[in-house]
């Protein structure tokens, strides 16, 4: 099946399980501070679970399905590799509680639950896509001291033929899904593999995390559970079309097509997943910046920019021409004219300052971290392209360096402010919000501090790779975005906090 198959198969076997069809939103999300960008297939739909809206109201039916555009800057660094991308498309289908009978022969437009969201997933991808049973592995929620292991499921897996071989239990970290550090619906998650790779993920959302206090959560039973599924289109286009990654599916063929065969299969990789990624941001309004969603846009472009002109037979607007051409059936919002105007204008600035920036380079004899910070700061040139144009010259040159002479220059430049304005109306820019209200302001900074402990100590439990990839500060909390290859244990959050609170009580400077 090509992928225009797949997604019309899905969506009409839910439609005849009466499911609603809802469109993708958008890659902004417009009613979610939680996140920069949309992440996953129900994150339209969280107001649902949460009782906000009610889904009878709005669909005349507590079943919907769709079609997601996602983006995950988490994963930026990774792609390159078999099966990591930035932009993808996720298949989902949600059931808004309360639950009805919860019978799988049940087509009407009431909530359901585990039953019959196992028996669906299982029948699609056995029956409708006629993938053998003996390919498939699923696992469930082995439980812990404060949620059960998830029985019920278990035995509906049973009740489908799995055997004990093909029912793996997993932790709270592998099959209990929740929002990290806020609060929301959560529960255990059922997860299929097709010949070991992960597909689809169901979550079953029958507990609501509560934050009582700053370090305090509560998890309560909700009255009216949820079912919410994702599969990733280009991880099952992949196992249906029998290729070896993802990258050789129909999804990404005609987009290597205009690739130089000079190039690296990683850099071709990098450029087919930037391309789309900046097509798809372009056409949802983002615009490249030096803040939040635009500082990812300007990032995917400068990468992109910079193999262009590395290969003088790269022809990226041809590629994003091809993208357009690839997805418009689809998604309609995408505008040729308009992805490559925009394009065009970072990259004639972008230009500009590549060339002042290489020709500093080349004069330069040794190019550490204070030298890299110098030429970003002063010709916008990133540092990955710092790096690779650097060579030898930057060989001792490293990320975590570069980001320390950057948080080094934003402590001086807070200094200055303060000196400058003596502690009373200071103006504090945090990419989100300004304030000159003096409370504000003293919890802003703390707040502020706080981030720089908390990089601090992912680094010292997680490792060097760990990266900071975005923040949010506002006078009531701060989010910190990092990127991390795998999902946290409960173990290694405490650790963390331990090793943040310490420091607070310690009173010292230098983290």
């Amino acid at each position: 099946m090509v992928s225009k198959e797949i997604r019309k198969s899905f969506l009409d076997f839910f439609q005849r399980r009466g499911h609603v069809i809802v469109p993708s939103s958008s890659l902004i999300p417009t009613d979610d501070s939680s996140v920069l960008l949309t992440t996953a297939g129900m994150q339209q739909f969280k107001k649902y679970y949460t009782g906000e809206l009610n889904a009878l109201n709005t669909f005349r039916s507590q079943r919907v399905t769709s079609i997601q555009k996602c983006f995950r800057t988490s994963d930026i660094d990774s792609v390159g590799d078999e099966s990591h991308l930035t932009f993808f498309e996720m298949l989902g289908n949600f059931s808004f509680g309360p639950v009805g009978s919860d019978n799988p022969e049940d087509f009407g437009v009431e909530g359901y639950f585990k039953k019959s969201a196992i028996n669906w997933a299982y029948e699609y991808l056995s029956k409708e896509l006629k993938i053998d049973p003996q390919r498939m592995k699923v696992s469930v929620f082995n439980g812990d001291e404060e949620v059960p292991f998830d029985k019920e499921s278990y035995s509906i897996l049973e009740e489908l033929g799995f055997s004990p071989a093909q029912i793996i239990r997993g932790g709270r970290e592998d099959n209990f899904w929740g929002p990290t550090g806020s609060e929301g619906p959560c529960g255990p998650t059922v997860e299929f593999y097709i010949d070991g790779l992960e597909v689809w993920n169901l979550v079953f959302n029958e507990y609501y995390k509560e934050n009582l206090d700053f370090q305090t959560q509560n998890l309560r039973k909700l009255n009216n559970p949820g079912v919410d599924t994702g599969m990733g289109l280009e991880r099952l286009a992949m196992i249906l079309q029998g290729t070896s990654t993802i990258f050789e599916t129909d999804l990404f063929r005609p987009l290597m097509r205009f690739l130089p065969d000079s190039l690296s299969e990683k850099t071709k990789r990098i450029l087919v997943d930037h391309s789309r990624s900046i097509a798809f941001l372009i056409s949802d309004g983002v615009r490249p910046s030096n803040k939040e969603v635009g500082y990812v846009l300007r990032r995917l472009m400068r990468r992109v920019m910079v193999s262009s002109w590395q290969s003088n037979s790269l022809n990226v607007k041809a590629l994003l021409s091809e993208v357009v051409k690839l997805y418009k059936d689809i998604y309609q919002e995408l505008d040729e004219k308009n992805i490559l105007e925009e394009f065009n204008k970072e990259y004639e600035k972008f230009n500009r300052a590549l060339k002042k920036g290489v020709e500093v380079i080349k004069k330069t004899t040794i190019i550490d971290a204070q030298e890299a910070f110098k030429i970003y700061e002063t010709y916008g040139v990133p540092y990955e392209v710092i790096k690779d144009i650097g060579g030898d010259k930057a060989q001792f040159l490293t990320r975590e360096s570069f980001e320390q002479e950057f948080i080094k220059h934003q402590e001086i430049s807070r200094a200055s402010k303060e000196k400058k304005f003596g502690g009373h109306g200071l103006k504090i820019e945090t990419g989100e919000i300004e304030t000159t209200d003096i409370r504000e302001t003293q919890i802003i900074i703390r707040l502020h501090t706080a981030t720089h402990l908390l990089q601090w100590a992912l680094r010292e439990i997680l490792g060097k790779e760990v990266r900071q990839m975005g923040s949010d500060i506002n006078p009531s909390r701060l989010r910190f975005d990092f990127s991390f290859d795998r999902k946290l244990t409960p173990q290694e959050i405490q650790a963390i906090t331990d090793l943040v609170n310490q420091k607070i009580k310690e009173n010292k400077s230098e983290y």
